[in-house]
């Protein structure tokens, strides 16, 4: 048995040549799938797919990123990933999924065309103004909610492309890095 002050020798050795990016593909396109489909079944369900209810299936992420990292940590075992791959699984894991949902959202977008994208501008403007409503009088400034009534009024697939990746990559790496500093030995 190693002493808890010495590093594990054989922690290079113990992780197989390329596990790293073979887990992290692995289980970036499926996390990304699943946003893809979570994406379809609220559209196919009657309900608006780039509405709020998408990050209930971009939550996945993080728990993919997690998965992929204690799976390395088995293919690693008696030895050790270590933080580095350990974290580098994880952001692959989170990179590749974010780029497979914001791909999937841009392509429902266009797929959808533009009547359902101008319902979408209209719910997020419905959505921003009742946020107006509820905010205190004092935080309200004229000039600011003009502007994010243009901002909402003016949304494109580019933008709900750009808000998921954001999205995916933000709760993907809070779980990551909790879960790749936890999992590294």
């Amino acid at each position: 048995m190693l002493p808890s002050n010495e590093p594990a020798r054989s922690s290079v050795a113990a992780v197989r040549s390329g596990a790293v990016g073979r887990l992290g593909l692995r289980f970036g396109l499926a996390a990304g799938l699943v946003c893809g489909l979570w994406l379809l079944f609220l559209h196919f369900t009657g309900n608006e797919p780039f509405s709020p209810k998408q990050i209930m299936g971009l939550l996945v992420v993080p728990f993919a990123a997690a998965a992929s990292q204690w799976l390395l940590r088995r293919e690693a075992a008696p030895g050790r990933p270590g933080v580095g791959r350990s974290l580098a699984v994880g952001g692959l894991t989170v990179l590749l999924a974010a780029l497979l949902a914001a791909g999937s959202t841009w392509g429902l977008a266009t797929a959808l065309g533009d009547k359902a994208l101008a319902y979408s501008r209209a719910e997020l403007v419905e959505i921003t103004r009742v946020q107006q409503k509820i905010r205190p009088k004092e935080k309200r400034n004229a000039e600011f909610e003009r502007k994010e009534l243009e901002q909402a009024a003016a949304l494109s697939k580019a933008d709900l492309a750009r808000g998921t990746f954001t999205w995916t990559v933000l709760l993907g790496m809070m779980g990551a890095i909790p879960a790749g500093i936890f999992l590294r030995k």
